[in-house]
């Protein structure tokens, strides 16, 4: 399977992933661990991809879905955006909806 395969791969077959710098549990950048926090604040469970344990997926991400930037969140098969955006739909009290909308649809 060719690194674009295993990235629509992750984004199909999970209801919410991040492609994070690290892991939820040990963030390798702030703003990958303020996204992991604010989806791990939803209550749900989600995927999560290590960007820097797979250099192939940290250089083809960004031609994904034209966004050049790490975090990367994606909800149902969507991007969401970055931390940025993540952050706000959460302060917002959106995140939490979306997300348990996508993991209830499982």
């Amino acid at each position: 399977m060719d690194v674009m395969e295993r990235i629509d791969s992750a984004v199909k077959e999970n209801p919410v992933v991040i492609f994070m710098k690290g892991t939820p549990q040990i963030p390798q950048c702030g703003y990958s661990s303020r996204t992991a926090q604010a989806l791990t604040a939803c209550g749900q469970e989600f995927a999560h991809v290590n960007v820097l344990a797979d250099p192939e997926i940290f250089q083809n991400l960004p031609r994904y879905a034209n966004w050049p930037t790490f975090p990367q969140v994606y909800i149902d098969g969507e991007l969401v955006g970055g931390c940025d955006i993540t952050m706000e739909l959460y302060q917002k009290g959106e995140l939490q909806k979306m997300v348990k909308q996508a993991v209830e649809k499982e």
